[in-house]
């Protein structure tokens, strides 16, 4: 039998590295070697019990490999192709893919949450911190890795870059809106650079970590303010001369970003939520307009499948954006714990970890 090391969860608080047998390939599935993958918000939320997975599983949901092994209904691809796989992995066939939303094939309830849309990977099947994953509906979620780009250019595709830009797609960013970003985390700064694409003519970024904004004016922010030095509301508010933003995206989970989100709005704006929350929302009557402002509130989940990948790496090939800022640290699959310990613990200036077998 075959054995292969990976990141299990054990219970809130405990994921260990430790060996499990090497999955069996269906005819619709593809066995991929990790050559890297990631830690993620979601995976720290999984780690302290904030979102409940079966004991047992193998958790992580950013692949970058190569093809080891085709079911026999796979076609289209060979053996030894390197590859990225998204987050959500969608059948392309399911209701929800038919009516045109990816990201929520397979959505439903579990252990009395609502699952994840069609977040299969390290959340109700095993994931890829570990040297293979075994990835569901393979022709559908293959997405081929252009030879001129490396491992770290594609690693943040898979969710972080996808969901980022979804941010700025769901809050219909226009050309010459004004957009403010709550939180320059790796989402958050996608969201920054998803949004300068999309035609924001001014881009606001708060953060308390001077590092980060330093980096969302490297793709894409016109101003900064550090909610450590400055209140954000106010001077979103003086920097729009009172009108407010077209759009605020929230990309932490917190009742606070998502009220300051709230509050910038000019009326008819729309608040374009990313983050994973663990606690019931309030939404204030006086930013709510009392339900009377025209403004909009719309979720994203991380947008999955082949097609949306490849974009996504259509994007880095032409150098219009550059995320490998966002990969601050390198480390083994030996070292998954001491790499949960350094990304739960946000220390040494940590954004994302590139995380080799």
């Amino acid at each position: 039998m075959a054995m292969m090391r990976a990141a299990i969860f054990v219970e809130p608080g405990r994921i260990v590295l430790d060996d499990k047998r090497i999955p069996d390939v269906g005819a619709l599935e593809a066995l991929v070697r990790i050559t890297t993958t990631t830690i993620c918000g979601t995976d720290v939320h999984i780690l302290k019990g904030e979102y409940p997975v079966a004991k047992g599983l193998t958790i992580g949901h950013e692949p970058v490999g190569v093809i080891e092994k085709l079911g026999s209904a796979v076609a289209g691809y060979q053996e030894g192709q390197r590859v990225i796989v998204g987050a959500i992995t969608p059948s392309g066939t399911s209701n929800a893919c038919l009516c045109g939303c990816l990201s929520q094939d397979g959505a439903g309830t579990k252990h009395g949450f609502k699952a994840m849309g069609g977040w299969r990977f390290g959340n109700t099947i095993d994931g890829c911190q570990a040297e293979y994953v075994l990835v569901p509906d393979a022709n559908a979620n293959l997405t081929p890795v252009p030879d001129d780009l490396i491992d770290e250019q594609v690693l943040m595709c898979p969710d972080i870059m996808t969901t980022g830009f979804a941010g700025a797609e769901s809050g219909q960013v226009r050309i010459g809106d004004t957009v403010a970003v709550f939180a320059q985390g790796p989402i958050g700064l996608c969201a920054t650079a998803g949004a300068k694409l999309s035609g924001a003519t001014t881009i606001i970024t708060v953060d308390g970590i001077a590092q980060r904004l330093e980096i969302s004016r490297q793709v894409g922010a016109d101003f900064t303010i550090n909610f450590r030095e400055t209140e954000p509301v106010a001077e979103i508010m003086r920097l729009t001369d009172g009108r407010g933003v077209d759009v605020a995206i929230e990309a932490l989970g917190t009742q606070q970003t998502f009220e300051n989100a709230l509050r910038v709005l000019r009326p008819g704006g729309t608040l374009s939520s990313l983050g994973v929350y663990s606690s019931d929302l309030r939404i204030p009557l006086g930013a709510f307009s009392a339900g009377l402002g025209d403004i909009k509130i719309v979720t994203s989940l991380c947008p999955g499948g082949k097609e949306r990948l490849r974009r996504m790496m259509a994007v880095i090939q032409s150098g219009r954006v550059d995320l490998k800022p966002l990969v601050t640290h390198r480390m083994k699959l030996e070292q998954i714990e001491a790499a949960y310990e350094l990304f739960a613990n946000q220390r040494d200036g940590v954004l994302k970890i590139a995380i080799t077998p």
